[in-house]
């Protein structure tokens, strides 16, 4: 659920009008109002200056009396007993702009104008006041940041009392169990041997077991069901499969693809290299630290082999893949562009929020203020970023639109691409 700061009022809107009025009117100086000068503006001024006009003319509204007093671009409309400042009037009259456009009220409408400016302007069109959030102040990010659930560290909490307390196997099961139990709904009965086993294929490799797969996990159930699942989620686990089921889930978060996209598609042919990386990363039951680490500094972390510093560089693909507009000509334009590609990920894979929308301004639903936002964008400016360049010869594919382009990073290990050209053994990336 999204939310919204108390922000500070920076400007007060006038919207509608009500009933009453801010000084008392007689019942003459109303009845007067009423019937002399409402229906005239509503009738030959509401449609270019009032809050339904669309785009009111001269930023000049004259459906309230806030608004009226207040006047446009060239100032008041209205002021009050005297008639030489009241450019209304004088526009009615001709004798400054012309007003209505084409035409010219009638004597009798003029003179009930004149009579109203000189008694006062009385007008009982009172503006309801609304406060506009306007601006975000630091205080308004602290109390954010205390105050949302989504930025409170997380407590420990004790299991809530159940009614079937034997159920539960752990303490999820409590919270589960207590849901039921409030809707009154009964636990389903444990699955069957044949629907667990399905089910750990399914959730660890992708793939369904074969025939004789279940019947070996239906007999390993017999001799004991909990060693069953134990020994098959390992088997499962150390597969190869495991990974690229696992892997494919972490390279759709961080938006993977073998191209560029947008209008000018340019390929991306090394990127097989980081999708193996994660592939291999999860097989290896590689900590999610160090796997983070990798993808986002992997070219600054201390290396003991040419090996493992060319894994490093190979994860900080997570940075170069992801969309961009290399027919985008402005070389400043594309790189602010990049960089902001890179926050928006980072931010939405590590930290589950969207950033970007503090390009522009302070975040309105986020405790992310634009400084915070530039202070990344000054990060990743210091970064150097390789997407591939379009004369290249190792393999980058483009089209004759690229404006953008860029060299590639070379491994300091003999890793050939198929997609390489054949190329003499110091040239290999």
């Amino acid at each position: 659920m999204k939310h919204v700061f108390s922000f500070t009022a920076g400007v007060v809107f006038l919207v509608g009008s009500a009933a009453g009025a801010e000084e008392s009117l007689s019942t003459d100086e109303l009845t007067f109002f009423e019937t002399k000068i409402r229906p005239v503006l509503v009738r030959e001024c509401y449609g270019c200056h009032s809050s339904k006009a669309g785009n009111v003319r001269g930023g000049l509204r004259l459906d309230t009396k806030e608004r009226m007093l207040l006047g446009g671009a060239t100032g008041p409309a209205v002021v009050p007993g005297d008639l030489e400042e009241s450019w209304l009037y004088n526009a009615m009259t001709h004798q400054d702009f012309v007003m209505p456009p084409k035409r010219k009220l009638p004597q009798e409408v003029v003179d009930n104008f004149k009579v109203w400016i000189e008694m006062g302007a009385p007008d009982p069109r009172i503006s309801v006041q609304k406060d506009v959030q306007t601006a975000i102040t630091a205080q308004d990010i602290e109390k954010a940041k205390a105050e949302f659930w989504a930025y409170q560290q997380p407590q420990k909490t004790v299991a809530p009392p159940v009614k079937n307390d034997p159920w539960c196997q752990n303490k999820i099961d409590y919270y589960v169990l207590l849901g039921l139990e409030t809707a009154e709904i009964t636990p389903a009965e444990d699955a069957e041997p044949r629907a667990i086993v399905r089910r750990l294929y399914f959730d660890l490799v992708g793939l369904p077991p074969t025939p004789n797969e279940v019947t070996e996990f239906e007999t390993a159930w017999l001799r004991g069901a909990e060693t069953a699942v134990r020994d098959l989620a390992d088997e499962l686990l150390a597969r190869t499969q495991f990974g690229e089921r696992w892997g494919r889930h972490w390279l759709d978060v961080v938006r993977y693809a073998e191209s560029t996209g947008r209008s000018v598609n340019m390929t991306f042919p090394h990127a097989w290299r980081f999708r193996d990386y994660v592939i291999d990363s999860f097989n290896a039951d590689k900590p999610f630290d160090h796997f983070v680490q990798e993808q986002i500094a992997g070219d600054l972390l201390p290396v003991q082999t040419d090996e493992e510093w060319s894994e490093h560089l190979i994860a900080t693909t997570f940075l170069a893949i992801g969309a961009k507009n290399i027919n985008e000509q402005n070389r400043i334009q594309f790189r602010a562009d990049l960089i902001d590609e890179q926050i928006d990920t980072t931010t939405r894979v590590f930290l589950g929020a969207s950033v970007s929308c503090a390009r522009c301004h302070d975040h309105k639903f986020d405790a992310i203020p634009q400084s915070d936002y530039y202070a990344l964008a000054g990060v990743f400016g210091n970064t150097e970023t390789y997407f591939g360049n379009a004369q290249s010869s190792y393999g980058t594919f483009s089209g004759a639109q690229t404006k953008q382009v860029s060299n590639l990073i070379r491994l300091p290990v003999h890793d050939p691409n198929p997609f390489d050209k054949k190329l003499s053994e110091e040239d290999v990336e």
